[in-house]
């Protein structure tokens, strides 16, 4: 999502400035064009030769260097950028910032950038919640800036409460959010994610090896592009993506009925989740004990989500599902697209490598009832990000 962006970083003299140094690091990796800014006191606590060599960029301190290619250098990087983010802010900064105030490079670059502006206060608790450092905050609001809450936590001070710089990838999140499209503002979308579990006994359980990766990556770029996201999950060891309400679920019957109960007020329903088929029959209320060499176990269909979804939409709903093949990828995620009434299958074989469980890529076919789209492998938040424009644009045919 980043990737061919310009971002201007802002270093305040604050000492959490070293964690800047991760973000440029980071962004640089992803093929995002980085310039920084620095204010004298920033210089105290880290050199611009460091952010010089992680960006390939000359960091820029004093507003009247002249050891640079002629033009005005303020007015060009504030064209330039696509997002600004100005982290550490301190609390000089950001009343510098909330007042109009332009005496170095970095106040003056912001105060001519017309693109997305971000603050991340770091400072003192104290400074934090004077009222000042308050209201200068909430100006910042009013003219458009978006403020990253700081975190809490011991500070360099010692002092123990709210002021630290977040981490790299709140940070990380917060230009993301500011540089997606929000086309899909306004529209309620379900994701499922994740695998099922069945309990045998108080003890064990039938499950499959789902991480939940493609679905949390849906949902996420889902938020992203402003869309209110329900993401109703199995166990996975995943975080809850920024702007997203998760609902904790553990058997296919459980997620049936949390995906039932709001499927009606969603424009946008995604079955990512690996729902297991079948349940035990009978689940034992006491651990069952070893006897003999096999064990037979009877199990029952468990009720099919996509199916019934297909069968109770209200109009101008869309539905997507999952398919996982390891043979016949097209014809068979065919007929699950009739079977299930589905708009739109997702589906992937599980022997191609970099496909499947667990990895962070995926291979697909995006299947509707007009065409069978294959793409190469690509990361599950490009995958999740192509499925999303394919089911906005059946949405939109719907209208």
């Amino acid at each position: 999502m980043l990737k061919g962006k310009t971002v201007v970083l802002g270093v305040s003299g604050g000492i959490a400035a070293y964690k800047t140094a991760d973000l440029a690091s980071r962004l640089t990796k992803e093929g995002v064009c980085v310039h920084v800014l620095m204010t004298q006191n920033a210089t105290q606590f880290i050199t611009p030769l460091t952010f010089e060599t992680l960006t390939g960029n000359k960091a820029v301190v004093d507003t009247f260097d002249r050891n640079f290619q002629w033009n005005v250098e303020h007015v060009a990087l504030a064209k330039k950028a696509d997002a600004f983010l100005i982290a550490p802010a301190t609390a000089n900064v950001i009343a510098k910032l909330a007042h109009g105030l332009a005496d170095d490079m970095l106040t003056t670059t912001v105060l001519a950038a017309s693109c997305p502006k971000i603050v991340a206060p770091a400072m003192n608790t104290g400074m934090y919640e004077n009222p000042i450092t308050q209201d200068n905050l909430r100006l910042l609001k009013q003219y458009g800036f978006q403020v990253i809450e700081p975190a809490s936590g011991m500070l360099a001070c010692k002092d123990v409460g709210k002021g630290r710089l977040p981490d790299t990838d709140t940070l990380h999140a917060a230009l993301e959010d500011a540089l997606s499209p929000k086309d899909l503002s306004g529209l309620r979308v379900l994701v499922t994610a994740g695998p099922t579990c069945e309990a045998l006994d108080p003890v064990r359980y039938i499950t499959n090896h789902s991480s939940g990766k493609m679905g949390y990556a849906v949902a996420r770029e889902a938020a992203l592009r402003g869309a209110q996201v329900t993401l109703v999950s199995g166990k996975t060891a995943l975080p809850v993506p920024p702007g997203v309400e998760r609902v904790d679920v553990t058997s296919a019957q459980e997620m049936f009925d949390e995906v039932v109960k709001r499927a009606g007020e969603q424009d946008m329903i995604v079955k990512a989740a690996a729902v297991g088929d079948y349940r035990p029959k009978q689940k034992k209320d006491q651990k069952i004990k070893k006897a003999g060499d096999t064990m037979t176990l009877t199990l029952v269909r468990n009720p099919d989500i996509l199916a019934y979804l297909g069968e109770h939409r209200r109009p101008g709903q869309v539905i997507c599902g999952f398919s996982m093949e390891t043979q016949d990828l097209v014809e068979n995620s065919q007929k699950k697209l009739m079977a299930k009434h589905a708009d739109m299958i997702v589906a992937n074989n599980l022997t191609v490598a970099g496909a499947g469980f667990g990895v962070d890529t995926n291979a697909v076919t995006m299947i509707t009832a007009e065409d069978a789209v294959p793409y190469p492998v690509m990361g599950k938040d490009e995958v999740a990000d192509e499925l999303l424009t394919k089911l906005f644009s059946i949405y939109k045919s719907k209208q």
